[in-house]
């Protein structure tokens, strides 16, 4: 990954066991200026465009596509947020089913649920009395007598089709359907599926971006400052 080739050097004391004497350094890469870069990231939103990630797709590959070269995968990375690739990366859709087996042990727990998603519920006005897609339990339910006025009447609207309620005090996920369940499957497949979306660094700012990276992870004059991607750590403060 291009990445750390971006990043600036240090030298550090050495850890290895053939090492003479504490003050011996090796040169390394600084990590921890990543989260500097970062920072530095969430003030600009306005560069970034939206992109659903396919199955199969890798940070190589979108690089490729919208840069035209696979070398600025970390710019994908970078932009997506993502700081563990093996957690914040989606798999492939065929992979979901084994994952899912895994993590529940069975196929039978697999298809208990998880979850309970709202309907949306609106009266006869248009006014919206339950949004869509809430996320809560079997116990879940909204008061009607509080709301309710002369001539007013609930819908509630669902994948199913519009269905009016009847006239009632309280509507329950349990009696009334105003929620559906979503089995741990699925909810591994939402979550899947959440991981597709993604900002990604609109293409004629890049050469910007890769600037404003250099500065940004480059080291200010101090002390232990030898270059601008080049620095030393204190041998005193390392453990």
């Amino acid at each position: 990954m291009g990445y750390f080739r971006e990043l600036p050097n240090i030298y550090y004391q050495s850890p290895l066991s053939n090492k003479i004497s504490s003050s011996d350094l090796i040169l390394v890469k600084n990590i921890f200026r990543r989260v500097k870069f970062f920072n530095y990231l969430s003030d600009n939103a306005t560069l970034f465009n939206k992109y659903v990630i396919n199955d199969g797709d890798r940070p190589d590959t979108i690089a490729e596509s919208l840069y035209g070269s696979s070398r600025y995968d970390f710019v994908v990375v970078l932009v997506a947020g993502i700081t563990n690739i093996t957690q914040q990366w989606p798999v492939q859709d065929y992979q979901i089913y084994d994952i899912a087996l895994e993590k529940y042990g069975t196929e039978t727990l697999m298809n208990e649920t998880h979850h309970y998603e709202t309907f949306e519920i609106k009266d006869s006005m248009g006014h919206q009395i339950l949004p869509p897609n809430l996320i809560v339990d079997v116990d879940f339910k909204i008061d009607g007598s509080s709301l309710r006025y002369p001539t007013n009447r609930f819908t509630l609207i669902s994948e199913a089709g519009n269905n009016q309620l009847d006239d009632k005090n309280e509507y329950t996920v349990a009696t009334d359907n105003i929620a559906r369940p979503v089995t741990n499957y699925e909810y591994e497949i939402n979550e899947n599926e959440k991981l597709r979306k993604i900002d990604t660094l609109r293409k004629e700012y890049l050469q910007v971006f890769l600037n404003d990276l250099r500065d940004v992870v480059s080291y200010d004059k101090n002390s232990r400052y030898i270059t601008r991607s080049l620095a030393q750590a204190d041998v005193n403060l390392v453990v």
